[in-house]
Protein backbone atom coordinates (compact mmCIF):
# COMPACT_ATOMS: atom_id res chain seq x y z
CA UNK A 1 0.00 0.00 0.00
CA UNK A 2 0.94 3.53 -0.63
CA UNK A 3 -0.22 6.32 0.88
CA UNK A 4 -0.34 9.61 -1.07
CA UNK A 5 -0.25 13.00 1.16
CA UNK A 6 -1.55 15.67 -1.34
CA UNK A 7 -1.17 19.23 -0.58
CA UNK A 8 -2.82 22.30 -2.24
CA UNK A 9 -2.39 25.86 -2.66
CA UNK A 10 0.10 27.88 -0.05
CA UNK A 11 0.56 24.90 2.20
CA UNK A 12 3.91 24.92 1.27
CA UNK A 13 4.02 28.20 3.72
CA UNK A 14 3.32 26.06 6.72
CA UNK A 15 5.18 27.07 9.65
CA UNK A 16 5.81 30.76 8.17
CA UNK A 17 2.48 31.36 7.13
CA UNK A 18 -0.39 32.69 9.98
CA UNK A 19 1.84 30.72 12.87
CA UNK A 20 -1.24 31.48 15.30
CA UNK A 21 -3.56 29.18 13.23
CA UNK A 22 -1.15 26.33 11.37
CA UNK A 23 1.76 26.35 13.34
CA UNK A 24 5.72 27.20 13.44
CA UNK A 25 6.44 23.80 12.50
CA UNK A 26 7.13 23.26 8.22
CA UNK A 27 4.49 21.07 6.55
CA UNK A 28 7.50 19.50 5.02
CA UNK A 29 9.72 18.91 8.01
CA UNK A 30 6.32 17.49 10.18
CA UNK A 31 5.62 15.02 6.95
CA UNK A 32 9.31 13.98 6.64
CA UNK A 33 9.02 13.27 10.23
CA UNK A 34 5.89 11.26 9.31
CA UNK A 35 7.10 9.12 6.57
CA UNK A 36 10.19 8.36 8.70
CA UNK A 37 7.88 7.11 11.48
CA UNK A 38 6.18 5.01 9.12
CA UNK A 39 8.65 3.84 7.37
CA UNK A 40 8.39 -0.09 7.01
CA UNK A 41 4.68 -0.24 7.63
CA UNK A 42 3.74 2.02 4.26
CA UNK A 43 5.38 3.85 2.03
CA UNK A 44 4.06 7.80 2.33
CA UNK A 45 4.98 9.84 -1.14
CA UNK A 46 4.44 13.69 -0.16
CA UNK A 47 2.89 16.24 -3.23
CA UNK A 48 2.17 19.56 -3.36
CA UNK A 49 0.95 21.93 -5.92
CA UNK A 50 -0.25 25.64 -6.07
CA UNK A 51 -2.07 25.06 -8.91
CA UNK A 52 -5.36 23.35 -9.36
CA UNK A 53 -4.64 21.41 -13.14
CA UNK A 54 -1.39 20.29 -11.42
CA UNK A 55 -3.51 18.44 -8.57
CA UNK A 56 -6.28 17.25 -10.82
CA UNK A 57 -3.09 15.40 -13.27
CA UNK A 58 -1.53 14.22 -10.17
CA UNK A 59 -5.19 12.60 -8.56
CA UNK A 60 -5.99 11.17 -11.74
CA UNK A 61 -2.70 9.66 -12.63
CA UNK A 62 -2.83 7.59 -9.37
CA UNK A 63 -6.05 7.67 -7.85
CA UNK A 64 -7.35 4.27 -9.92
CA UNK A 65 -4.38 2.03 -8.48
CA UNK A 66 -5.69 -0.66 -5.96
CA UNK A 67 -2.65 -0.17 -3.53
CA UNK A 68 -3.00 3.59 -3.14
CA UNK A 69 -4.61 5.94 -0.11
CA UNK A 70 -4.73 9.63 -0.96
CA UNK A 71 -4.81 12.08 2.34
CA UNK A 72 -5.83 15.73 0.57
CA UNK A 73 -5.36 18.55 2.16
CA UNK A 74 -6.91 21.28 -0.87
CA UNK A 75 -6.39 24.56 1.18
CA UNK A 76 -8.73 27.17 -0.78
CA UNK A 77 -9.25 24.78 -3.63
CA UNK A 78 -11.10 22.92 -1.05
CA UNK A 79 -13.94 25.59 -1.49
CA UNK A 80 -14.15 26.66 -4.16
CA UNK A 81 -13.35 23.80 -6.45
CA UNK A 82 -16.08 21.65 -8.47
CA UNK A 83 -13.33 20.42 -10.46
CA UNK A 84 -11.63 18.60 -7.43
CA UNK A 85 -14.44 17.35 -6.02
CA UNK A 86 -15.48 15.83 -9.24
CA UNK A 87 -12.20 14.22 -9.81
CA UNK A 88 -12.64 12.65 -6.16
CA UNK A 89 -15.53 11.06 -7.00
CA UNK A 90 -14.13 9.42 -10.62
CA UNK A 91 -11.22 8.20 -8.63
CA UNK A 92 -11.35 4.59 -7.00
CA UNK A 93 -8.60 5.55 -4.47
CA UNK A 94 -10.15 6.47 -0.95
CA UNK A 95 -9.72 10.25 -0.21
CA UNK A 96 -9.06 11.45 3.38
CA UNK A 97 -10.35 15.29 3.48
CA UNK A 98 -7.77 16.87 6.17
CA UNK A 99 -7.48 20.44 7.27
CA UNK A 100 -5.06 21.55 10.07
CA UNK A 101 -7.44 24.73 11.13
CA UNK A 102 -11.18 24.07 12.45
CA UNK A 103 -12.79 25.38 9.20
CA UNK A 104 -16.00 25.97 11.42
CA UNK A 105 -14.19 28.02 13.41
CA UNK A 106 -13.11 30.81 10.47
CA UNK A 107 -14.84 32.87 8.08
CA UNK A 108 -17.99 31.22 6.64
CA UNK A 109 -16.67 30.44 3.60
CA UNK A 110 -14.30 27.68 4.94
CA UNK A 111 -17.36 25.50 5.87
CA UNK A 112 -18.42 24.71 2.56
CA UNK A 113 -16.49 21.98 1.01
CA UNK A 114 -16.34 20.56 -2.37
CA UNK A 115 -14.36 17.68 -1.36
CA UNK A 116 -16.06 16.62 1.93
CA UNK A 117 -19.06 14.74 0.51
CA UNK A 118 -16.75 12.86 -2.09
CA UNK A 119 -14.58 11.83 0.59
CA UNK A 120 -14.48 8.87 2.59
CA UNK A 121 -14.03 11.42 6.00
CA UNK A 122 -12.91 14.62 7.01
CA UNK A 123 -10.29 15.83 9.59
CA UNK A 124 -10.52 18.86 10.91
CA UNK A 125 -9.17 21.62 13.47
CA UNK A 126 -6.44 18.68 14.61
CA UNK A 127 -3.32 20.82 13.43
CA UNK A 128 -0.37 18.80 11.76
CA UNK A 129 -1.74 15.36 13.92
CA UNK A 130 -4.85 15.06 11.68
CA UNK A 131 -1.97 13.45 8.65
CA UNK A 132 -1.60 11.28 11.60
CA UNK A 133 -4.71 10.23 12.35
CA UNK A 134 -5.13 10.04 8.96
CA UNK A 135 -2.58 7.54 7.96
CA UNK A 136 -3.69 5.38 10.72
CA UNK A 137 -6.98 5.45 9.84
CA UNK A 138 -5.90 4.19 6.46
CA UNK A 139 -3.49 1.33 7.78
CA UNK A 140 -6.55 0.07 9.82
CA UNK A 141 -9.04 0.44 6.89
Amino acid sequence: MTIHIINGPNLNLVGKREPEIYGHVSLSEYLTSLTEEYKGKVEIKQYQNNCEGELLDYIQRIGFDESVKIIFNAGAFGHTSLALGDCIRAITAPVIDVHISNVYARESFRQNSYIAPAAVGTISGLGLEGYRLAVEWMLKH
